[in-house]
This record gives C-alpha cells, sequence and structure tokens, in this order.
C-alpha cells in the first residue's frame, strides 16, 4: 500500500518570503490559496503579465508585482518559491536553480518537481487543519476540507482559548501535564 510520507508543517509565512512565478489563473489561485490561509504573507509575483482578477487578489495583501519575465536573480532573498508559468521548460529550470539554492519550491501540477505541496486548508480560529493527498488528487482535498469545515464547530475556538488558559493553571512537569490534558479533553472528540 502506497503511502503519504510528507511531513506536515505550519509556515510563519509573515517572517519568509515568497515568490510566485506567473500572473495568470495558477499564480491567481496559489496567492488566493496562500492569503486565504495567511493574510500577512510578504509575497513577490514575477510575470510578464497579470489577470485582471490576479492585480485585485495581489491588492489585498502584502503582494510586490513585478512586470518582467523570470531571471535567476529574482530568486535573492525568497525561501519559498512556486512557479506557475505556461511554459514547462522555464518552470522545470525555475526548479533547478532553487535546489541549487536550496530554495523549497514547487511547480504547480508538476508533483516531481514539488518539495511541497499546497493542500486543502481549514481554519477556524486558531484551529487550522491542513489536508494533503500526496499531490495526487487536489480535488479530494477540496472535498475534505468542505467536510471539515461542516464539522468542525464554529465555536472550537472558544474551547481552544479556554484549554490553553486550563493549561497555565496545571502543576507539575511535562509528563503530568500532558496527562492531565489528555484525560480533560478525551471526551472532545465525541463532543464534536
Amino acid at each position: 500500500m502506497e503511502r503519504n510520507n510528507l511531513y506536515p508543517i505550519f509556515l510563519k509565512v509573515k517572517q519568509l518570503n515568497v515568490l510566485i512565478i506567473g500572473g495568470g489563473y495558477v499564480a491567481e489561485e496559489k496567492l488566493t490559496f496562500l492569503l486565504k490561509s495567511s493574510p500577512d504573507a510578504n509575497v513577490t509575483m514575477v510575470a510578464p503579465m497579470y489577470r485582471e482578477g490576479t492585480i485585485e487578489i495581489a491588492n489585498t495583501g502584502n503582494v510586490n508585482r513585478i512586470t518582467d519575465t523570470y531571471n535567476i536573480h529574482y530568486l535573492k532573498g525568497h525561501h519559498i518559491v512556486i512557479a506557475t508559468t505556461d511554459c514547462p521548460e522555464i518552470n522545470v529550470n525555475i526548479y533547478e536553480d532553487c535546489r541549487a539554492q536550496d530554495k523549497l519550491v514547487n511547480v504547480a501540477d508538476n508533483p516531481p518537481y514539488c518539495d511541497f505541496y499546497m493542500g486543502g486548508i481549514v481554519t477556524k480560529g486558531n484551529v487550522k487543519v491542513a489536508i494533503s493527498t500526496n499531490g495526487k488528487s487536489p480535488t479530494t482535498a477540496k472535498r475534505l476540507r468542505q467536510f471539515f469545515e461542516d464539522v468542525l464547530p464554529e465555536n472550537i475556538d472558544d474551547l481552544v482559548k479556554n484549554l490553553n488558559i486550563y493549561r497555565k493553571t496545571i502543576k507539575g512537569d511535562f509528563e503530568e501535564k500532558v496527562e492531565k490534558l489528555n484525560e480533560f479533553t478525551k471526551g472532545l472528540v465525541e463532543k464534536i
């Protein structure tokens, strides 16, 4: 049986610099996804042209648009790169340039040229659930996202805040605190 070996992490993209190369529909989709999850992300876009919708979305965030074709010098100062051009050769070139500079890169719709995937995300206050299908089926990730949006209660953020307050009152070492929190929260899933 095939297995998803991806390691999920939650990045503080406000502290990182993201570069999106391309200005078309796929770039718009990636930018929308990024800003929806992290409205304070620092993003630079490079493309010879931008869709009107891409410009509108870019104007809602901290997005610097550069009207130009890809050049390796645009990688400087960026931690994460997303290649969305409509030219596969340029996207592979971007991938190779990023790998040579130890930058994380995602070539849209080309899993062999991705260090990471942008999966489905559900956010309810402080609770965030990320969904990955190992790059195999974005549609499945979308459906699972919709499912979790419906299943997670709107007041789950209140629960998280209250548990954080309770956690700060627990005495003892790390193991004792974990044990008490596990006992306190074991009925949580049944309540949801």
